[in-house]
């Protein structure tokens, strides 16, 4: 089966619609599946600590014309539980932490540990594949490493028989999205903005 995985939208409307019109136009039989971030909270990590109960306006950029973007199922991710924590509003964590598909699981990334550099200690899963997001970088890890792939956009790359962690990098500031073929076990990096671009 055929998965379009994307994340970190950031309520981007301009970018959202790219990749979503990028998915529509080369995977279109694809199934839509979120990695959290949708919205942006506009309250900073260190000041939602002492808020609560503000209205929603004040909290998120939620717009009427970036939700009409979001017709596919998702996960949450710290944006999510960040405006929850400040508004009390429960539909943002209503999303789960978690979604499994074929051979794969889908988180955030939040959960993780992360090194000063951005460099992700992985929990154990028991799916060969962890689809993640959060830290707008995309890329292959092997055993909580960066493995040294210069990824081509749009072209598949197969995987072995081991277990893998896979940043499919952010819808905001990158357009950036990945397709993941269950049947045939490969990852292609896709980016709205560039056909030829290389993420090193």
């Amino acid at each position: 089966m055929l998965y379009a995985l994307l994340g970190d939208l950031h309520s981007n409307i301009e970018d959202t619609k790219a990749v979503l019109a990028h998915i529509e136009q080369t995977a279109k039989d694809a199934r839509i599946l979120g990695l959290g971030d949708l919205y942006e909270c506009t309250v900073s990590k260190k000041k939602a600590q002492t808020m609560s109960a503000l209205p929603l306006q004040k909290a998120a950029i939620v717009e009427n014309d970036f939700e009409e973007l979001l017709t596919f199922p998702s996960i949450r991710g710290n944006q999510e539980e960040r405006i929850t924590h400040v508004t009390g509003i429960k539909r943002f964590t209503e999303l789960p932490e978690t979604i499994e598909i074929d051979g794969a699981t889908l988180m955030h990334g939040h959960q993780f540990q992360w090194s000063v550099t951005w460099q992700p200690t992985f929990p154990l899963f028991k799916k060969p594949l962890l689809f993640f997001g959060h830290s707008h970088e995309s890329g292959i890890y092997h055993q909580n490493k960066k493995l040294p792939i210069h990824i081509r956009f749009g072209q598949p790359i197969a995987l072995q028989e081991k277990h893998y962690g896979i940043n499919v990098g952010s819808v905001v500031d990158h357009r950036e999205w990945c397709l993941y073929d269950s049947d045939k076990r490969t990852v292609t990096f896709m980016c709205a903005s560039s056909v030829n671009k290389v993420r090193v």
